[in-house]
């Protein structure tokens, strides 16, 4: 039997319960489109991870406090501060593979305009920060290296700071407080928005970092220090200047623990990236069930229309039709079910994807369609067919002739 005269009788097999074809390729159009939505999120994740690490450079470097043994405990990494204003001096006049450096300490604190307040995180840094993270002024400037050393009451705002203190008032030469001291405004960073997992960029305030450990947390030791290499290629080197500068300056023995860490974006990317593709691998993992619950619908409804032709089958075994041809008849029907549930599936699973920005839940989730992940789940369906669908054909080819013609 010719494959187009297979291909007609099913889908006129198909045909007589349109309602009954149409579930069974429910549960494949389903687990099609969770599949493709599912790894689109995954993927999109990943595109956003990656971007916003581009956007900070591939020539930034983090020297963060490490942990130490003290009387047989140890402590975690940042547990204990090490770090100082002389440390970041140092590595800056010091190491000939580093071009900028910024001291950094944060604090989350209330700030205050009039009636207005909002609590946000406050991050001491350097007059370099701006061209070391990649982050421009949109309004003012932001405060030079006079002012910081001068302890300068000075800030500047992120995004969305401004956003719910002025709204569309222009802050530059405003008044606000940080627990209870005056800043004026002097800046406004460009916005950046939404990052995925990581909240928005814009909810900070730069002040000098100064000015924070002085009046504000009344501290002398560094939260970290972000430095820029002169190049994404002397980056490895200068990671090697600064952690031998830092442990001759701490007096670290050889053979000892750091008790600081440095760390350089692309360390960080790649871990980034590793976490982002487990979590595709799992949601696609996860939606692939649906699938298998698909394969094993059309295996049920094949394993009924099995039953109700078994006189067909008799008729057509006994003028000539062979095991073969049985076989392969029931085998293609299987088949073109998980094809055309594929096919829907794919336009599903697109579609969710593209639509998920305008639902305003789902507006932050960036999702990327990739070729290959549609590639695949059009595979896989097809892949559940053959499966699922050879048992009950090979039920079908193995009946006896006459006993099926007995059949009622």
């Amino acid at each position: 039997m010719s494959i187009f005269r297979i291909l007609r009788v099913s889908f006129r097999a198909l045909g007589r319960n349109k309602m009954r074809t149409f579930l069974t390729m429910l549960g494949i159009i389903i687990g099609v489109g969770a599949v493709i939505a599912m790894v689109s999120i995954g993927a999109g994740a990943k595109q956003a991870v990656e971007d916003r690490f581009s956007s900070m450079g591939t020539n930034l470097l983090f020297v963060s406090p490490g942990s130490r043994n003290t009387g047989g405990v140890r402590s975690g990494f940042g547990g204990f501060q090490t770090l100082k204003e002389d440390d970041a001096t140092a590595i800056k006049e010091e190491c000939p593979s580093v071009q900028d450096v910024s001291p950094s300490v944060s604090s989350r604190s209330q700030v205050i305009l009039g009636n207005k307040n909002w609590n946000t995180n406050v991050q001491g840094t350097g007059a370099g920060y701006p061209e070391i993270r990649k982050w421009p002024v949109e309004l003012g400037s932001y405060f030079d290296e006079a002012q910081v050393k001068a302890g300068a009451k000075v800030c500047v705002l992120g995004g969305e700071v401004r956003k719910n203190l002025f709204d569309t008032e222009d802050p530059i030469g405003k008044v606000i407080r940080i627990k209870k001291v005056p800043f004026t405004i002097v800046g406004v960073l460009v916005t950046k928005g939404e990052s995925a997992g990581f909240g928005s960029r814009d909810d900070q305030i730069c002040i000098p970092y100064t000015t924070l450990m002085m009046r504000i947390q009344k501290t002398d030791y560094l939260s970290s220090i972000d430095i820029a290499a002169v190049s994404a290629d002397t980056t490895a080197k200068a990671q090697q200047e600064i952690t031998d500068l830092l442990r001759n300056r701490h007096r670290i023995m050889p053979g000892s623990d750091d008790d600081f860490q440095v760390r350089n974006m692309a360390d960080i990317a790649e871990s980034a990236a590793d976490a982002t593709n487990i979590l595709t691998l799992l949601l696609g993992s996860i939606a692939s069930i649906s699938l298998l619950v698909g394969g094993i619908g059309i295996m049920n409804i094949m394993l009924v229309s099995v039953t109700e032709r078994i006189r067909e089958i008799g008729i057509r075994m006994s003028i000539g039709a062979k095991e073969k041809d049985i076989l392969l008849q029931f085998l293609v029907e299987a088949i073109v079910l998980s094809l055309f549930g594929g096919i829907l599936g794919i336009v599903l699973g697109v579609g969710v994807s593209k639509l998920m920005k305008f639902i305003p839940i789902f507006a932050s989730i960036t999702t990327v369609v990739s070729p290959s992940s549609v590639i695949l789940a059009f595979l896989f369906s097809a892949s559940v067919g053959v499966f699922f669908g050879f048992y009950p054909a090979r039920k079908a080819s193995k009946l006896d002739p006459i006993e099926a013609l007995r059949y009622e």
